[in-house]
């Protein structure tokens, strides 16, 4: 959890992008439903608009038919004065013909005129245009052959004046296609029924025009009689069963009056005629009479078309509010939908905004800081479910029926679920730490009575070789001593004793040497001596130096050393511990360096690899930068880096003489090499120096060595360097007379100190209280050099770590008390 807790506090906000990503969601929430409804509205449009342009279409075309009627009224004129010019060769016939090829003309410029205005790609009635223009264009040398031809065949000429006007009856026709409004249609079906009833009224004009002339009703024309007469019935039934009641009266209406009776009469005549007989009717009353019934049927055909039309205009207008009501419904849609979409999805995005900016402070601020809190060695007393209560009381979102807020409720209880997980490993470590420091303090007990056992044998041994097992005995009840300290870090307590003192920069690196199994495999290389470790974090420091120094030997061929050195750089003392192992890979030296920066929490993995996640911790603790390095030729150096806060200034005059001895402990453990084969040469006595004898000796404390390990030999010797503990050794077993000369009894300077711990058996009563005890006197019975009173400290700030590893190292010492011995 604190692993992940350090990634997610490294994220940096991805604010913009997320951002640019809302507004990007959002333009298309906006822009999903505008699409729709263009996209709906659009073909609703196009619809209208087609339809618009269909009545407007519908209008011209309508027009051009209307046209097309007149221009069939003048054909159909002209066509009967052809035929009676043919018949008679007047001048006054040509007259007449000559007038109607004018009108007839002028209709045909209206047509044209109208024609031009259709539109190029109109489908309706192309073929049939296409065949009445190629007709008209042939009416000129028609009109010159019935001018010139003397004896021109009637019938052949009629022919051809009945091709063009069915080409635009047809016309007429097709105007229906394609309409919507069936009355419209219904109206123009109407109007072509009155071309066609004025068409069939022409043909039997002709018909028996030519059976006047040639002076006998032959069966052809007969029979051409009766079929204009029943195309004629035909074409006024279809008028009357499609015209409106206002149409059929102008249809009676122009079927009635003495012109209509005289022609019903004149044509009954022609039905009672026998083949073969000449018909009773005069020429030019037949003509007469035929061309007054076909003005009446145009006038009917006009005013009925001049209704289609206004229908039609009435129709396209309806069509172009029509679509003009759409396109505002469609741009007042589009606009409404717009606005709509638009609150809706600025609501959405600012409820998404918010729901992730919650999120983002969940996930980067408040979670990791519970974490943190929780990381804190106290944890074991938190609740989880209180905790998780108190930190996710306010939901992310509030409380609504759709998506969002369920997604807020959601993501609220996964802050709960994260908060009260965190909490329950929280408590979990803090049970495992506690119980690795109860463990590692009971240990502790054990090993101090281990130690108490150990000195009281070497007290009385003699034997250098029972001695060298007794050391290698001490040593192994050092280094699970070492081990119960690694369970302290573990567990976030601290290791240290409490310290007035600085201790050397050499002696804490020896004191660090005597802690590990192959201590002997350790060399000292350059090591400043005007340098000193604080006093309070000393014992942490030599800790993280022997768990180093133990990879180093541990990691390495038997046969190599590790080398050690230590230098001073002004702000901070820079401590190499050097092996000729096979060195790292760079992901695995990586992978341990980052474990060194950032050590992991209590769990199996950090008591398998104890020996780094201890490093880790102490060195998170003391703030000091350990680091792993490969070496110049192979193998690796881990590098310590002791900051400014932790180093002290040593005057050379305290580093070269010290007036206190350093420990037993610290010189024979530092110094004493494993028991060898008695054929086999010892080290040169400068590196290791011979086992100690302690036979006789009182117990000395087991602390850190306060002494340089080296003095400068004297002035008139040669310029080397000599053990102090030689020295000290050798002075031991040197005998003083009262005279200044040596004889025996010999004598050692602590004499002087058995001599006070003898006294103190029987103290010397100086003063009594009042009831007759023996009053103390303070310090009179303080042993020579056992005990240096403290000098007394003005008032200063004490850090509550160390005061918290100050109680607990006092707690270890009461718990861990030794009986005291003496030699009987």
């Amino acid at each position: 959890m604190a692993s992940s807790r350090k990634s997610h506090a490294a994220r940096p906000y991805p604010t913009r992008r997320r951002g640019w990503r809302i507004a990007t969601r959002m333009r298309l929430i906006v822009a999903a439903p505008l699409v729709a409804v263009m996209g709906f509205a659009g073909l609703a449009l196009t619809e209208s608009a087609h339809q618009t342009a269909r009545a407007s279409d519908l209008g011209l075309l309508a027009q051009v038919g209307v046209e097309a009627g007149d221009l069939a009224h003048r054909l159909q004129h002209e066509r009967i004065t052809a035929a009676y010019l043919l018949a008679e060769g007047s001048t006054a016939q040509q007259e007449t013909f000559a007038a109607a090829a004018d009108a007839t003309d002028a209709a045909v410029a209206h047509y044209r005129r109208q024609r031009a205005k259709l539109p190029a790609d109109l489908d309706a009635g192309r073929a049939v245009l296409a065949h009445i223009d190629a007709a008209l264009a042939g009416l000129p040398p028609l009109r010159a052959q019935v001018r010139t031809a003397a004896h021109a065949s009637v019938s052949a000429m009629t022919f051809s004046y009945r091709i063009v006007i069915a080409e635009l009856i047809t016309l007429r026709e097709s105007v229906t296609l394609g309409v919507v409004d069936a009355r419209i249609a219904d109206s123009i079906r109407a109007s072509a029924a009155l071309s066609k009833a004025a068409e069939a009224v022409g043909q039997q004009q002709v018909a028996v025009l030519r059976a006047i002339t040639a002076g006998q009703l032959t069966p052809a024309l007969q029979q051409d009689i009766t079929a204009a007469r029943t195309a004629f019935t035909e074409s006024g039934l279809s008028f009357l069963a499609l015209a409106r009641p206002g149409w059929r009266a102008w249809w009676e209406q122009a079927g009635s009056g003495e012109d209509a009776v005289a022609l019903q009469r004149m044509q009954d005549e022609v039905s009672r005629a026998v083949t073969g007989s000449q018909p009773r009717l005069g020429l030019d009353a037949w003509v007469t009479a035929t061309q007054r019934w076909s003005v009446r049927l145009a006038e009917v055909r006009q005013r009925v078309d001049a209704a289609v039309l206004g229908d039609i205009r009435v129709a396209h207008a309806e069509q172009q509010r029509r679509t003009i009501a759409e396109a505002g419904a469609a741009v007042g849609a589009l606009l409404l939908t717009a606005l709509v979409t638009w609150a809706v999805a600025r609501r959405i995005t600012r409820r998404l905004r918010r729901l992730r900016d919650a999120a983002n402070t969940v996930a980067y601020d408040q979670l990791p800081q519970v974490v943190a809190r929780l990381q804190h060695p106290d944890s074991s007393a938190v609740d989880p479910d209180e905790l998780a209560r108190r930190e996710s009381a306010e939901a992310l979102e509030a409380a609504s029926g759709d998506e969002i807020g369920e997604l807020g409720q959601a993501f609220s209880a996964v802050h709960r679920a994260a908060v009260r997980t965190a909490a329950e490993q929280a408590v979990m470590r803090a049970n495992t730490a506690d119980i690795f420091i109860h463990l590692s303090r009971r240990e502790q007990r054990l090993v101090d009575a281990v130690l108490a056992q150990v000195d009281r044998v070497e007290q009385d041994e003699t034997d250098p070789e029972r001695l060298q097992r007794l050391y290698t005995l001490d040593n192994l009840a050092t280094r699970m001593g070492r081990i119960n300290a690694s369970l302290l870090v573990l567990g976030g307590v601290g290791v240290g004793r409490v310290r007035h003192h600085d201790v050397p920069l050499q002696q804490v690196l020896q004191a660090a040497q005597s802690q590990i199994e192959h201590y002997v495999r350790i060399r000292l290389g350059a090591v400043d001596g005007d340098v000193a470790v604080a006093a309070d974090p000393v014992d942490e420091v030599v800790h993280l130096l022997a768990e180093l120094m133990d990879n180093a030997t541990g990691y390495a061929p038997p046969e190599t050393d590790a080398w050690v050195t230590g230098r001073s750089l002004g702000d901070r003392v820079i401590i190499q511990i050097s092996d000729e192992g096979v060195g790292l890979t760079p992901q695995r030296r990586q992978q341990l360096n980052e474990l060194l920066s950032r050590p992991p929490a209590i769990d199996v993995a950090a008591v398998r690899a104890m020996g780094l996640v201890v490093v880790g911790h102490l060195a998170a603790r003391l703030g000091v930068a350990v680091q792993l390095r490969p070496g110049p030729r192979r193998g690796t150096i881990a590098e310590v880096a002791l900051p400014a806060t932790m180093i002290r200034p040593l005057p050379p005059e305290e580093y070269l003489l010290s007036p206190t001895r350093p420990s037993r402990r610290a010189a024979r453990t530092a110094t004493v090499p494993p028991v060898v084969d008695r054929g086999a040469p010892l080290p040169a006595a400068a590196d290791r120096a011979a086992p100690l004898p302690s036979a006789g000796r009182a117990t000395i404390d087991r602390s850190l060595p306060v002494a340089p390990v080296f003095r400068p030999a004297a002035p008139d010797d040669a310029p080397t360097e000599e053990l102090v503990i030689f020295h000290q050794v050798n002075h031991w077993f040197q005998a003083h007379s009262p005279n200044g000369g040596n004889g025996t009894p010999w004598a050692t300077p602590a004499d002087d100190a058995w001599r006070t711990a003898a006294r103190a058996e029987a103290p010397e009563v100086v003063t009594t209280t009042s009831s007759g005890l023996p009053r103390r006197q303070p310090q009179q019975q303080l042993v020579p050099g056992g005990v240096t009173v403290p000098q007394q400290r003005g008032t200063e700030h004490r850090d509550p770590a160390q005061v918290a590893t100050a109680m607990a190292a006092y707690a270890r010492g009461v718990a861990g008390r030794r009986p005291m011995l003496t030699n009987n």
